[in-house]
């Protein structure tokens, strides 16, 4: 299971007694989806930076021996992007944007080395399969998240607290390793960071009406990008375990 642990939660205390509904002014329409497209943009950027470090270190034979001898290293490649994201989770209103920017891309690119294994484990046709489900589902729910009239916020402990769970069940996992459990974990995956998709989405808008016209819009940005991305990687990785076919 892929890092999920983000901001989600200091969103959802921000965004409390927010009315969601109201979106002000023309100026603040035009504003709210540049914003969405700014925040869009880095998302898609990185999972395709992402997929393309995973296909090349996947081809490359040193990530074939540390896939079959593992080791010490294969944990600080597969636990360093969660690092990256405790950096950005706690320095984000100590970081400059560009820095924070930096450590996104970085973190993209960890965590192409980390999903490497991915494409040694199951067929190319599979992945792609997943992925394009992947997009398509992920696209919908964001949609969703960010035109329902719906107040979401009342999702956001549920489900945070459902990906804790989903993260200490996979840990416990890792050293029971049954089959069982590996599908259960996974359905309950697909569910909650589908949840997660249009919760994070209604946050993304709710924090930048919050912020706009302050030093801090393109920081939100670049966090709501990273909610996003990890809603989609995740989602990618537990719907992989239904739809992929290995090797």
């Amino acid at each position: 299971m892929s890092e999920w642990l983000d901001t989600r939660q200091q969103q959802a205390n921000a965004a409390a007694g927010y009315n969601t509904g109201a979106l002000g002014t023309a100026a603040v329409d035009e504003g709210l989806r540049s914003h969405m497209l700014r925040v869009y943009n880095y998302m898609t950027s990185a999972v395709l930076l992402t997929g393309i470090v995973a296909m090349l270190f996947a081809q490359t034979q040193f990530a074939q021996d540390l896939m079959i001898n593992g080791g010490l290293l294969s944990w600080v490649i597969i636990l360093s992007p969660l690092a990256a994201v405790m950096v950005m989770s706690f320095g984000v209103n100590k970081l400059s944007t560009g820095a924070l920017q930096a450590i996104f891309w970085g973190f993209a690119v960890l965590m192409g080395l980390s999903l490497a294994r991915v494409f040694m484990i199951f067929t190319g046709e599979s992945v792609a399969q997943t992925f394009f489900a992947t997009a398509a589902a992920f696209a919908g729910l964001s949609l969703w998240g960010y035109t329902t009239k719906k107040d979401l916020s009342g999702w956001g402990s549920f489900l945070i607290m459902g990906a804790v769970g989903l993260f200490v069940a996979s840990l416990v996992n890792i050293f029971l390793g049954s089959a069982t459990m590996g599908w259960v974990i996974s359905f309950l995956g697909v569910l909650i960071f589908a949840g997660l998709t249009a919760y994070d989405t209604q946050m993304i808008k709710n924090t930048y009406l919050q912020v706009r016209g302050s030093n801090m819009v393109g920081k939100a940005a670049i966090m709501g990008a990273l909610n996003l991305y990890l809603d989609f990687v995740n989602m990618f990785q537990f719907l992989l375990s239904f739809l992929g076919s290995r090797e």
